[in-house]
């Protein structure tokens, strides 16, 4: 059975919540109806994260990692564009960069 380590974001406040369980549907499901104490007044709520635990001890230990400063700094960088919006960049963007040939991509050398 797999564990679930996820992060949700609270849609009235903006700010996260972390959390593990077996069943992350359900779990969802659960935080948006307020069934659970520590979210119920920052509904509604929607996942921005989640890693997948091979078992509950790693997933309890993944989940006190992610709340502590290195864990919080691990997500935001790791969530940087979804946090500032940018989203992935544009194929126009990276076709600045790259040019295509027999449909795969190569990397431009700057001619000098």
């Amino acid at each position: 059975m797999f564990y679930y380590v996820y992060i949700l974001e609270s849609e009235a406040d903006s700010k996260f919540y972390t959390g593990y369980t077996s069943n992350l549907k359900l779990r969802l499901e659960q935080h948006n109806k307020g069934q659970v104490e520590s979210t119920k007044a920052r509904r509604p709520l929607k996942l921005i994260y989640f890693e997948g635990c091979i078992n509950q001890q790693n997933a309890t230990k993944r989940e006190k990692y992610l709340k502590i400063h290195y864990g919080k700094m691990f997500i935001k960088n790791r969530l940087k564009s979804y946090l500032t919006g940018q989203g992935c960049k544009s194929t126009e963007e990276r076709d600045k960069r790259y040019k295509h040939k027999d449909n795969r991509l190569f990397r431009r050398v700057p001619v000098q």
